[in-house]
């Protein structure tokens, strides 16, 4: 199936950023610049200039307040690594070059921070053990034996048991009790709890413990020791950890790791040449060395099914995937863009030597989806889309950052959307002169129409029943009677359909409908 191009012209500059705050994260920072340059300054620290392809470490303990600047056309990546990294291995900020072999690497696992993407369940780890220079599990091949397979967690629907779980995920060791993580997520113990077992028939003991479990496997499978293991997932003793090891999968964590080498679940030499690329990077960043060729592997990974508050678009920078909609799939290919609808259970998939980045969010208010929405981007777009991708899931972003700034480059589909809810004329320049009308909505308002020729004037009155100035008039109050039954707050509709006060919109509203905004919505959920 073609789909419609986006991008076909050139993207938006890149602003600058200027982001700043106090470093009291428990987690370290790795920031590097993909293109353009940035200056990073930290109390009682040299500033640290970068260029494209460097990057600066920054310890967790180093109790400091940073700067981070960065110049218009510059897209620099923020990745937050797991506190466990060993303070000896990187102490001090230290600023280092990435060969561009390793940055599309590194891409991958800030998309695996910041999604529910899990990547065999434990995602973040992946980056931490590189940069401890430690191996990790390869993907299973087609053929492995697996001598103890582990079952995708079924993750709860509720966002606030989902919040939980997928903290879980990235690190299963927090020891969090249930009222402190129900505080957390702005719920209560009795909430978060009922909606573990309702949603994944598990207590949320259980869940957690076959979280922890299933990522022991994964470390096992890389060749950690027991003990290790044990206290990277959450136990706090080597036999409660074996047993409830043996309990899960009837075998101890040692006669698991004999199985995976007489099986050869992971190859000898796969783990070794692993673990050496990831000691050849802790060198690279400890002695500003050059690190040889990256992996060439980038492991497949997927979402456990679930639905999202929001409308969410994911963007794919490279390879292929899919987006798994009840019996429906959806595939993915570079440079495809798909709108994820909120409220919508789904699986979204990567392939092997892919990357998929979610660019932003729309809610429900903003933007009517029932189905998924997908469009292509022009290769030009990459470093825009990128940028677009940081400023929504980091603190690194204009000051004047406008979340919903997303949907203007789906202008001509939100517009082909909203050509739904009215009258549109057949005629090919008056149809055009409309959509130009709905793709520009909340910046033209009521546009004058002085300048449109008389015979597109006469075609409006002839196909419509209403002259161009009604045409549009009746436009916003139908378009926004849309997004209100669609729960967005009348100040918000006010904006989105051109009205720069909301009395103004709120009199326009009742005027056109019988009804305040407020009253409309009301009346909408009895």
């Amino acid at each position: 199936m073609d789909l419609p191009p986006l991008g076909t012209s050139q993207p938006p500059p890149i602003p600058q950023v200027r982001s700043s705050g106090s470093w009291d994260q428990t987690e370290h920072l790795l920031l590097w610049v993909r293109t353009g340059s940035a200056r990073v300054r930290l109390a009682n620290n040299p500033e640290f200039r970068l260029a494209k392809g460097e990057g600066v470490w920054i310890p967790a303990d180093i109790g400091n307040s940073w700067t981070i600047v960065t110049e218009p056309g510059t897209v620099a990546f923020p990745l937050l690594t797991h506190p466990s990294i060993a303070a000896e291995a990187l102490s001090e900020p230290r600023q280092f070059v990435i060969p561009d072999g390793w940055q599309d690497w590194l891409i991958q696992h800030f998309n695996l921070r910041i999604t529910p993407l899990t990547g065999h369940g434990y995602s973040q780890d992946v980056l931490v053990d590189l940069l401890r220079g430690l191996g990790r599990r390869s993907p299973a091949r087609s053929g492995d034996t697996q001598p103890c397979p582990v079952d995708p967690l079924a993750m709860p629907r509720a966002s606030g048991a989902r919040a939980v779980a997928n903290e879980l995920l990235r690190n299963p060791a927090l020891d969090l009790t249930v009222a402190e993580w129900a505080a957390r997520v702005l719920s209560s113990p009795r909430t978060l709890l009922r909606d573990f077992r309702a949603d994944t028939g598990l207590t949320f003991e259980q869940w957690r413990l076959r979280c922890r479990l299933n990522a022991a496997v994964e470390y096992l499978a890389a060749g950690y020791g027991g003990d290790h293991v044990a206290a990277r997932v959450g136990f706090a003793s080597r036999n409660g950890f074996s047993r409830a090891f043996r309990q899960q999968f009837g075998s101890t964590p040692y006669e698991f790791s004999r199985a995976l080498s007489a099986h050869h679940a992971i190859g000898d030499l796969s783990r070794a040449t692993a673990a050496r690329q990831a000691d050849d990077l802790v060198r690279m960043v400890r002695e500003g060395q050059v690190a040889p060729d990256a992996p060439e592997l980038l492991p497949a990974t997927r979402t456990t099914s679930h639905a999202n508050d929001v409308h969410v678009l994911c963007w794919a920078y490279r390879g292929s995937g899919y987006l798994d909609v009840g019996d429906r799939r959806y595939e993915w290919g570079r440079g495809v863009a798909t709108w994820i609808p909120a409220g919508v259970e789904h699986v979204t998939g990567v392939r092997e030597n892919s990357i998929s980045l979610p660019l932003g969010d729309a809610s429900t208010g903003d933007l009517q989806l029932t189905e998924p929405l997908q469009a292509q981007f022009s290769p030009a777009w990459d470093d825009y889309l990128m940028f677009s991708s940081v400023s929504a899931r980091t603190p690194v972003r204009p000051d004047d950052y406008n979340p919903s700034h997303i949907l203007d480059l789906f202008a001509d589909q939100v517009a082909a959307q909203r050509a739904l809810s009215v009258p549109m004329p057949t005629d090919p320049r008056a149809r055009e002169a409309a959509m130009h009308y709905l793709r520009h909505i909340s910046a033209s308002g009521e546009s004058a129409a002085s300048d449109m020729p008389a015979d597109i004037h006469r075609t409006f009155r002839d196909e419509t029943g209403m002259t161009f100035a009604r045409w549009q008039y009746a436009t916003r109050m139908r378009i926004a009677r849309d997004l209100l039954a669609g729960g967005a707050k009348p100040s918000a509709v006010a904006c989105r359909v051109g009205y720069a006060h909301l009395p103004t919109f709120s009199a326009a509203f009742t005027r056109f409908h019988g009804l305040s905004p407020r009253e409309y919505q009301e009346g909408e959920k009895r």
